[in-house]
Parts: structure tokens; sequence; C-alpha cells
């Protein structure tokens, strides 16, 4: 068997995208060792996440050129029995596809989007579903919203779990504490939080919640770390830091190495996930993952992640986002408490079992393929 994968997002800071193919192509060298796999790259050092017995081919980072026409005609020379895709396929696919969608937040709240992006999305997502031979997503949540999007049958959609990378683990928080005071300048006891600064993250909710529990509670000396890149909608959220009253108590890190988000989740206080709208929500199990206590939303699919071992809010509540991170703070047996749940919780996903199930989907639409391919042929000679 020969699979393909479209690996663009490798290497170019695409946050969940690139954890999720990152992920699964390093369990697919370890559970299958027959089949051949090929990763499609846009940049030169994103071969080094690559498992060494991968083939790889270069293609471009430019949207319209990788999908319009030069994924198309890789595949053509290279002739997998299927490519994997998040989202979107090439325009013309000689092959069968495996889609990942993660979330349809793009039709449920095209807002949260710059408005060339939702409609894109829009039209590209639609238009790879009805071709995919199979359809992968995160979450019950997800699978659920897709096929009210769509109009599909909900058994069309298999829910295959993510996972927090192996590289999230406890480490002595007392040498995690150094580094991150060593690396970022931040001393004290802080409360984080994880996502690329855009409106469904809630950052600018998280930010009054903070300024409120600092108000309120005078004595508390905690400061509150945002690591996530910059997007169009950043100057929002910094211009609400700025206005918040305790700006000088407000970090952004930007893009943080997995190594400096390991140090981060093991010397934080908290971590708090105030977002509106998860397909999954990876962090939370980065963070359990790491020992943290968590609290985090009540929508879409993030409760479902937490399963119970984390406390959750209303995040259009600031007040509850704020008495969330109090609750955590003063109480230490509660911290304790959600730590030991969320350690347990994080064992129940694992990046091996995700790639086995999305193996499982690739080898029955390959043998499906074959069957038909079989079945036309001697339908042809018959003739």
């Amino acid at each position: 068997m020969r699979f393909a994968v479209d690996a663009h997002a490798i290497g170019r800071h695409l946050t969940g995208n690139e954890v999720y193919v990152r992920s699964l192509l390093n369990g697919f060298a370890t559970l299958d060792r027959e089949s051949e796999f090929i990763a499609y790259l846009s940049l030169d050092e994103a071969e080094s996440w690559v498992p060494t017995r991968f083939a790889t081919r270069r293609v471009a980072g430019n949207p319209f050129v990788r999908l319009g026409c030069e994924l198309s005609y890789k595949l053509r020379q290279d002739r997998p029995q299927l490519l994997h895709v998040q989202y979107t396929a090439p325009l013309a696919c000689p092959v069968p596809i495996v889609v990942s969608v993660h979330d349809v937040s793009f039709l449920e709240h095209p807002d949260y989007f710059p408005y060339y992006r939702s409609q894109q999305l829009r039209w590209t997502v639609r238009r790879t579903i009805r071709r995919a031979a199979r359809i992968l997503t995160g979450s019950e949540f997800s699978r659920d919203a897709i096929a009210r999007a769509y109009d599909l049958d909900p058994d069309r959609i298999a829910v295959v779990p993510n996972a927090a990378s192996e590289a999230f683990h406890r480490v002595r928080r007392e040498s995690a504490t150094a580094k991150v005071h060593a690396r970022f300048g931040i001393g004290g006891p802080f409360v984080l939080s994880v996502g690329d600064l855009q409106p469904r993250k809630n950052h600018i909710g998280l930010i009054a919640a903070f300024a409120g529990l600092v108000r309120s509670n005078p004595e508390l000396q905690h400061r509150l770390v945002l690591a996530g890149k910059d997007t169009w909608f950043s100057w929002r959220v910094r211009d609400a830091a700025k206005r918040s009253g305790v700006a000088d108590r407000i970090h952004f890190l930007g893009f943080v190495t997995d190594d400096d988000l390991l140090q981060l989740y093991n010397s934080c206080e908290l971590f708090c996930f105030p977002s509106y709208y998860e397909g999954f929500g990876l962090p939370v199990l980065e963070a359990m993952a790491c020992g943290a206590a968590v609290a985090c939303s009540n929508t879409s699919a993030v409760p479902e992640v937490a399963d119970g071992a984390a406390l959750l809010f209303n995040p259009y509540n600031f007040d509850e986002i704020t008495r969330a991170m109090l609750d955590l703070i003063v109480l230490p047996e509660l911290q304790t408490r959600m730590c030991r749940l969320g350690l347990q919780r994080a064992t129940q996903f694992s990046w091996q079992k995700t790639a086995r199930m999305t193996l499982e989907a690739y080898h029955a639409i390959a043998e499906e393929h074959s069957a038909r391919e079989t079945t036309a042929v001697h339908a042809a000679v018959g003739r």
C-alpha cells in the first residue's frame, strides 16, 4: 500500500493542524512498517519532523498553486492509494480522499474569520466533503456539527480523537519555573492560556476576567501569560490588555516551541482555556498531561474532552471565569484534585490510538477502491 498525506502545515506554525499531521506521521511509522508513505511538504526544514523512511515531495506553500495544480500533478506521478488532507483537497484529485475536518466554525461563526477566509473554506470544504471517501473528526460535537452543516448521515463521519503529544509530561516544577524565568523573565505565580490571538479563543474575555480577579483580590501576585502567535485580530487583544488596568501583569509570548510550552504548562498556577468554540481543544489535554489544574469553557467540544477533569465555566460570563480562576488559586485541595483528575484524563488519549484508527480507515478505503477497479476491469473484459 502507498498512502499520501498533505503535510504542508509542518514547520509553518499552523498550531493545531501542524501538531495533528506531525503526530499522525510519527504514529504511522511505528504501527505500519509495510506500507509506503509520502508526505507533501512546503518547507525544506519540515523534513526533520517526518519519519526518515517516509518519502517526501516538495509542494508550494501558496495554496492556489498547491491545490490548483501542483499537488494533483504529483499525485499522478506518485500513484498512491489515497490522499489525506485537512479541510481542503486539490481541485482535480486523481485518488480517493480522506479529509479531516476538525470543526465547522467557519460556517457556524464566520465572524471568527476574515471574510475572504470564511468564504474560501465555505466553498472548498463543501467540495472536498462531497468527494471524500472518508470524513474524520476529533469529537462527537464536531461530528454532529458537520452532519448538520452538510446534511450527512452521521455514520459517514468517523470520530477519531486527538491526543496530547508525548512531549507533554510532568517535569520538576522548580526546574520548569527556573527555565520560564530565564527564558521569558516571568517570575512568581501565573495563569497560563494557550492559543493564537483570534476571536474565538476569547482572550479579551479572559483579560477582563483577570482584571476583575486582581481588582477583587489585590493581595494576589499572579500574572496572566498568553502563548500564541499573532493574527489579524491581535491588535484588539493587545488593546484590551492596555486598557485593562493590569497591563503590567499581562505577558504576550507569541508563538512558542513545544519545549517552552512544556515548561510553561509545568510551572503555571493554573491553565485557563476560555475558548468560545473548539472542535476538540487540544491545549486542555496538553495542560492536563503536564499536571496543570485546568479551568475551561463549557461550550462546544471542550467539556467532552475535559470530561469532569476540569473546572468548567460559561465563557460569555466574565464573572464565572474570574470565580473559576480564584477557586483554583485559593482552594489548594481543589487544585490538587483537578491536577490528579487531569493526569488521569490525559492518559485516556494517545496518538498511537489515533494513528491506528486512521490507518484502519486508510486500509479500508484502499481495499474498497481496489475492489471497484477489479470489478470495472472484469466488466470491461466481459463486454
